[in-house]
Parts: structure tokens; C-alpha cells; sequence
């Protein structure tokens, strides 16, 4: 089985979720950097300097830091510790503005377009600090973003992913007790702290799409997780059947894992319902785990968890549930269409 991280896709939509999929984190600056740029393609700018982009950054920024005051690995943070005092109301919104312009950007602008050590092929924005002036001058990519049908799910993608980090640094456990677990009735991830406190994180679907691509697992037809959006909104499907759960728990498997769940097109997991998929999807839902685990997402470890340390252990997992729902239901499934493509 290849790995998803090795396919290269230099679509615009790809390259914004490499962004926030793959970059860097150790702080969440790069989250809200991101939430204000989706700001910028909806308002047409072309140029913006950085006092005024400190007021959409710094709005982001305090609304996490009140939920959550874990934003960041360093033990200390001149810039966090400036929107805490405003939280406190210890200065005002002026200061804080103030402080963004000065702090906030400091890393973030010259370290957001870069995956792997590279800035991606088609930048959103450009650097303008000649002549005295502090600027970012926006690209036509990032303004073309707007007419893609995954724009709508951008935002809940970026927010997903931004939960996601500051929940695992605020648990402060070590990464092989992380265990991101699934409510089938709220559509919700959740994780327990150590005084087994249950603390939601954030939509299946949000923290999902951006790894499949905005993409239906099955027929690889674009699926939306817009909630106010015009199109239908996407299924939640288990790739092998939630119905015989107890048998693969008795064979070490947790079937209602993060590493057995998918985004689906809603008519098309309707046709599924508990068939079980070809076989050709196997390697589908193993490359869609791979890209979790080479991304540093948080949930790269509760996959580990769940379906083993190293790669080849992986395989063999996913190769013994899949022969296992095999023996138990017997028809296989595939959809009617699918389009061309790959995770």
C-alpha cells in the first residue's frame, strides 16, 4: 500500500489544506492567520497592512485563548499574555490591537505558506515590508479559492483542526494515552481528561473532510459539511459495519474508532448501508489513516492506538477486520459511479 503524503496534487484547494493540515505546530497563530485570510477572500482585498490585520487576528485568537488557555508549547508567550490581559481587562482593545501588530506576526506571515521546508507552488500572498510599509498584498489564488466548491467547508475545516490541537496540548498527557473517541448520536468527537470529564471537541465531520479531500470516500464526488450550506450534507459511514462491533472487539478492534470512519456522499451511504466495500477500498481507508498519522494531527495517535504502531502492523490490522467482516457478511459493495482520483 502507497502512503497518501507521497501523491501530489497542486489544486488550490489542496494546497490551502497542506497549510493547515500539514504545517507546523507549535503554536496556533498559523489557525487564526488562516480564519482571517478566509476573511479577506470574502471582503476582496487586495492589501492589507498589519494594523488592520491584527483585528480580525487578535478577535480569533482571544475567542480560543477564553476557552482554552493552552495556545502554545512555549512556556511563555509575550503576545498570549497580552490578549490574557485584555481577557482580564487589563488593557484595552486599543493596546491589544497594538500588541498583535508588533508580536502577533512575528513568525506567522513569513512561516504560513510553508510545507516541507518549501513555500507552496502558488502563494496566497506576498511580503510587502519595503519602503516602510508593513503589508501583505493578496494573490489571485487565494481570491480564486472563492469560486472552488470546497470554499464553504474551508472555515469549519480550520476550526476542527485548531480544537483539535489546543484540546491535546490542554490535556497535557502523554501522546500514547491520547484516546479522541466518537458519539454516534452527536456526530461529535470527544476526548475524557483525567478525571474522566468529557470534553467535545468538535464535528466528525469538520475534523474529517479536509483529509478526504472534501471528497466522497466511495465515488470521490465533492461532499459538504456546511451545515447552512445549499448541499446536501455529507454521511458519517463505518467502512466496515458498525453491525457486528462485537465481533471485531473480541479480535482487538474498536469499530466505531476514528480509524473506521468516513465521509460519504448521503445517497451513496444510503446504497452502502452494512455491505461491506471491494476490497480496492481497503487501501483507500489505509492511505486516508496514513495522512492523519504523517500529519501530525492529533488524531494520529488515537489511530495509532487503535490499529498499531508501525506501518506493517497497520496493514495487518486493517487486513484481519476486513477478512473478518468478510466471513461475516459475506456481499461486497462498490458504488454505482465513481470518479477518478485518489487521497
Amino acid at each position: 500500500m502507497s502512503t497518501l503524503f507521497q501523491i501530489k496534487d497542486l489544486s488550490l484547494e489542496s494546497q490551502w489544506r497542506s497549510l493547515i493540515l500539514f504545517g507546523k505546530n507549535s503554536a496556533t497563530y498559523k489557525f487564526a492567520f488562516a480564519k482571517t485570510l478566509i476573511e479577506l477572500i470574502d471582503a476582496e482585498t487586495a492589501s492589507i497592512n498589519l494594523a488592520d490585520l491584527a483585528v480580525p487576528f487578535a478577535a480569533h485568537i482571544v475567542e480560543h485563548l477564553r476557552a482554552n488557555d493552552k495556545q502554545g508549547n512555549s512556556q511563555s508567550s509575550k503576545y498570549l499574555n497580552s490578549c490574557r490581559a485584555f481577557i482580564n481587562g487589563s488593557i484595552g482593545i486599543d493596546q491589544l490591537h497594538h500588541d498583535t501588530e508588533k508580536l502577533g506576526f512575528v513568525n506567522v506571515i513569513d512561516a504560513f505558506q510553508n510545507v516541507n521546508g518549501g513555500v507552496i507552488p502558488n502563494p496566497f500572498y506576498l511580503k510587502n515590508f519595503a519602503e516602510g510599509k508593513k503589508e501583505i498584498v493578496i494573490t489571485d489564488s487565494l481570491l480564486r479559492l472563492r469560486d472552488t466548491f470546497q470554499y464553504s467547508n474551508f472555515d469549519l475545516e480550520v476550526e476542527a483542526r485548531w480544537k483539535l490541537v489546543e484540546t491535546a496540548w490542554s490535556l497535557d498527557v502523554s501522546k500514547n494515552l491520547l484516546q479522541v473517541q466518537y458519539d454516534e448520536h452527536d456526530s461529535l468527537l470527544f476526548v475524557q481528561d483525567s478525571f474522566m470529564k468529557r470534553l467535545n471537541i468538535t464535528s466528525v465531520r469538520d475534523a474529517l473532510n479536509g483529509y478526504q479531500k472534501g471528497k466522497c470516500f466511495y465515488s470521490f464526488t465533492d461532499i459538504s459539511i456546511n451545515r447552512s450550506g445549499s448541499h446536501k450534507l455529507c454521511a458519517v459511514d463505518h467502512f466496515l459495519p458498525h453491525i457486528h462491533k462485537r465481533h471485531h472487539h473480541a479480535e482487538g478492534a474498536n469499530i466505531n474508532g476514528v480509524w473506521n470512519l468516513v465521509l460519504a456522499d448521503a445517497e451513496v451511504n444510503n446504497d452502502k448501508r452494512a455491505q461491506i466495500p471491494d476490497r480496492r477500498f481497503l487501501e483507500r481507508l489505509f492511505n486516508r489513516n496514513e495522512f492523519y498519522i504523517e500529519s501530525k494531527h492529533p488524531l494520529a495517535e488515537t489511530i495509532i492506538n487503535q490499529t498499531g504502531a508501525t506501518r506493517q502492523q497497520r496493514i495487518q490490522f486493517l487486513e484481519k477486520q476486513y477478512n473478518l467482516a468478510l466471513e461475516l457478511g459475506i456481499q461486497r459493495w462498490e458504488p454505482e459511479y465513481e470518479l477518478p482520483g485518489n487521497f
